[in-house]
């Protein structure tokens, strides 16, 4: 992507957690080729923030990286940290509802349907293919964190009724991007020399 730094130039202990409506949310995320010691230093971080946050999974975008990678744990055991680096998903199998909320969108529960089993291909931060076949809330994880990936978020899948009950969660998240982004601006204006 332009304008990013390469991984070994970046600060992992810099990353936080990227709040919605920010664009990196929404767009198409590249596929990760430098494996190593950065790119294992990154989902150790995001791991770490993931936790800090009380979540199941976490997407390079929901940090500000336009990347394609994801870390999940679906037993808060620490022996189960996943890291999965250009997946894909194949062989759906059923499908079930449930909700989700998103770290990215504090406040906002929609019901997604998914599919109730998946298989997940990836590789590790150093490069090493694996495949693995999930069902239940690993399967609904690959499938949330993968749409972070192309830019999808459990905003698109909201019913009417589910838009309207989530309408000032939504809103506040908007409100408090807005004035972030005028902070920004403020304090990147010289200011005049007299």
């Amino acid at each position: 992507m332009p304008g990013m730094k390469p991984l070994s130039q970046l600060d992992p202990a810099k990353l936080s957690l990227v709040r919605y409506p920010h664009p990196v949310l929404r767009a198409k995320t590249r596929t990760v080729e430098d494996f190593g010691e950065a790119l294992d230093r990154v989902a150790r971080r995001m791991l770490d923030l993931m936790r800090a946050n009380k979540g199941v999974g976490l997407a390079a975008p929901q940090v500000g990286l336009s990347l394609r990678l994801f870390v999940c744990n679906d037993t808060g055991n620490a022996s189960d940290d996943l890291v999965c680096v250009n997946p894909s998903l194949t062989d759906p199998d059923g499908e079930v509802e449930a909700d989700e909320g998103c770290l990215s969108i504090p406040g906002v529960t929609v019901p997604m349907r998914r599919a109730a089993g998946i298989t997940l291909h990836a590789q590790d931060a150093l490069g090493r293919p694996f495949e693995r076949r999930a069902d239940d809330l690993l399967s609904r994880i690959f499938q949330h964190e993968y749409d972070h990936l192309v830019g999808r978020l459990i905003l698109d899948g909201m019913s009417e009724a589910v838009r309207i009950e989530n309408r000032r969660a939504i809103r506040t998240l908007e409100d408090e991007y807005q004035r972030s982004a005028e902070a920004r601006l403020r304090s990147a204006k010289p200011t005049a020399r007299r």
